[in-house]
């Protein structure tokens, strides 16, 4: 009933306890758990909009990094921080 592996156990022991629970309280309706781990999505629209949008994150993030950087010189530099 179940593989090996507990990330293909889980949704089996959900789908098993959910359908119980509704079985005890008399309902007709029914669970159908199933797993799969990564979402395999043909549209390359959607895969090209993610791509872009955590690069165009990425640029962001490298460019106030510098910045950062300086200003905790200038503070070393002001203060007149010196190395042991």
């Amino acid at each position: 009933m179940c593989s090996p592996e507990p990330i293909n156990c889980f949704p089996v022991l959900l789908n098993i306890l959910s359908n119980a629970f509704l079985r005890l309280h008399n309902s007709s309706a029914r669970f159908r758990v199933w797993s799969q781990l990564f979402y395999k999505a043909e549209n390359s629209d959607l895969k090209n909009y993610i791509f872009y949008g955590l690069f165009s994150y990425l640029l962001v993030l490298a460019a106030g990094l510098p910045p950062l950087f300086a200003m905790s010189s200038v503070e070393d530099y002001k203060v007149k921080i010196t190395s042991c």
